[in-house]
């Protein structure tokens, strides 16, 4: 018996007993578990790739296959399903970045540092936030950041790292070094949350959008809305021009039309000087922003904590003093 013994009415019957059934019982009686990454993806639908075979698989030959019968995987039951005309969706849990740790953690200590059951309202609160498409864009799978994988989070941190990843270790140790403003952080990304969800997407910029999912999301993301608002930037213009100030990057000095003629001209953008995360909601004055170059701002952005405008400028000038010291 293979899987090339499995057909497309066997795997129409397994999805119509899966509907019928619903999810957690189709598993149940099957024998499976829940996939990991491959869904089948039918009309709109999600399935769980595995279990669909081995049902199927008993559809079309009268020999259902359990779990240990064959390997899931894109070279197996992918594969087989692409065959017979279906698509098979790639849908693994992300890694959970810095912001939803953050969040993880402040549940922790909040409950004494101790982990938290997957029944509890905070952690079904906190599933409900994750879900929300303002760090995770695009499609998810079923099992995207449910209570389950809240409170096995909360777990990983309790256990201080040793059954999670350096990046749960590094949070808790902010938190059990600086609680009050990791708390206070842990606020401010809940806030953004909620906002991001509502909000009209940033205009399309791939290098800082990549970042922004890199870095961790929400509080980068919010950051640079701010930023982007045409509203500001053009009355930091106008501010600069009337003051007699080059339109300039005040780290590094690059002025565009300088380099590129009229074609630069007027070409700049704009940086909170202090992030939104820690200023919180505030009406941005223009002594705020400062008017910085494209490379420059990806340089504040790049990591965390971000640089500071100082900060920069300390780098430009220490990597300019190096690159003309004598030999």
């Amino acid at each position: 018996m293979t899987l090339a013994d499995v057909t497309r009415g066997g795997v129409l019957a397994a999805i119509q007993e899966f509907d019928r059934l619903g999810r957690d019982a189709f598993l149940k009686s099957t024998g499976f578990g829940k996939s990991r990454a491959y869904y089948l993806d039918h009309q709109g639908s999600l399935y769980d790739s595995k279990p669909i075979i081995g049902y199927a698989h008993g559809a079309s030959t009268g020999t259902a296959l359990g779990p240990t019968d064959f390997s899931g995987g894109d070279k197996t039951v992918a594969q087989r399903l692409e065959v017979l005309g279906f698509v098979v969706a790639f849908l693994p849990n992300p890694d959970w970045t810095r912001d939803e740790i953050i969040l993880a953690c402040d549940l922790v200590l909040a409950n004494g540092w101790r982990q938290l059951d997957a029944n509890d309202e905070r952690v079904q609160a906190l599933s409900h936030l994750l879900q929300s498409p303002a760090i995770h864009r695009g499609r998810r799978n079923p099992d995207f950041r449910n209570p389950a994988g809240v409170a096995l989070k909360t777990y990983n941190v309790v256990a201080d790292g040793s059954n999670g990843n350096q990046l749960d270790k590094l949070v808790r140790q902010e938190f059990q070094a600086r609680p009050a403003e990791m708390r206070a952080l842990a606020g401010r990304i809940r806030e953004l949350l909620r906002e991001e969800a509502e909000a009209e997407p940033l205009s399309n910029d791939p290098d800082l959008d990549e970042m922004a999912v890199r870095e961790g999301g929400v509080t980068l993301r919010a950051h640079l809305r701010r930023e982007r608002n045409p509203k500001l930037r053009r009355q930091k213009l106008a501010d600069a021009k009337r003051r007699g100030i080059a339109i300039a990057c005040e780290v590094c000095g690059f002025d565009f039309q300088q380099v590129y003629g009229d074609r630069g001209r007027d070409y700049i953008e704009c940086h909170h000087r202090t992030p939104l995360h820690v200023s919180g909601e505030t009406n941005t004055r223009l002594r705020d922003l400062a008017l910085i170059c494209s490379n420059c701002h990806r340089m504040a952005h790049r990591g965390s904590p971000w640089l500071t405008i100082e900060e920069l400028k300390e780098l430009v000038a220490m990597s300019s003093a190096m690159s003309v010291a004598p030999v």
